[in-house]
Order: structure tokens, then sequence, then C-alpha cells
């Protein structure tokens, strides 16, 4: 299962990114893959906190727009929207704690452990992932 990061939906709608045509690639391939992607409400909040800020110099897109690719994304037969389980935050203490995470950090912990809860190989942008025990990882935008 893929699970995203908030960075990478980000990137892909970014046109001031030098990483958007690279990151759209990437969403477009794995929303029409045979892949499972599993997206969570912590990078689809981030999503749209971030997409739509008028005041972060971005590439930014109207709510109604962002909510209309949320729509597409969900709507997507490989898409599962991952919420916590019964192991959930046992696995979400552990990253806080062995990843020595605290303040706004607390929201990768949270995504890590939701993707080892659903033993999904998270994909970010985000090299600071490489602190969680028993996290799966790649950066897709520097592969081959």
């Amino acid at each position: 299962m893929i699970v995203p990061d908030a960075n990478l939906l980000i990137y892909a709608y970014d046109s001031k990114s030098d990483l958007q045509p690279r990151a759209r690639r990437w969403l477009e391939q794995i929303l029409s893959g045979s892949d499972t992607v599993g997206l969570t409400w912590l990078s689809i909040g981030a999503f749209l906190r971030i997409s739509t800020n008028l005041k972060l110099g971005r590439s930014q897109l109207p709510v109604v727009a962002a909510t209309r690719l949320i729509d597409t994304w969900l709507a997507r037969r490989v898409v599962r929207v991952l919420a916590p389980g019964d192991r959930h935050w046992t696995l979400f203490k552990e990253m806080l704690i062995v990843g020595q995470v605290q303040g706004p950090n607390t929201t990768d912990a949270q995504l890590a452990a939701l993707t080892v809860e659903y033993g999904g190989v998270l994909h970010t942008a985000d090299r600071d992932f490489a602190r969680f025990p028993g996290l799966h990882w790649v950066n897709p935008l520097t592969e081959s």
C-alpha cells in the first residue's frame, strides 16, 4: 500500500514548485495504478490547509477546486481512507518516544504510525521520516 504524505500532494498542484511536474506524474501514476493508495485525513487536511492558503506565496487553489480534487482522489478504485485502528495509540506513542518527537512533528509521528499500522510504504519528500522505527518510506521524486 502506498501512503502519500501531504507534501507530495501539495507539490503536485503547486505550479511555483520545481517539483510540480514530477510530483504530478507520480500522483497520476499511483492513482491510475493497481496498488492500493491509502490516504489519511492528516494528509488531506494538510493539503487543504496549505494549498488554499493565500499567505504562503505558493500557487494556491480556491477551496472549491481543492475539494473537487480530493473528491476525484477518493473516487478512485485504488484509494482507501486510512483511519486509526486498535493498534494506533501503541504505534503512535512508540513513534513519538523512539523518534524523539515533539511539537509540530507529532503529525509526522501519527502519519508514520498509520502507515505502519496498515503495512504501507510512506511516499514523502521529507527525510525526517527516517527517525521512525519500523516505517518503510521512499521519496518517489528522487527515484529514476
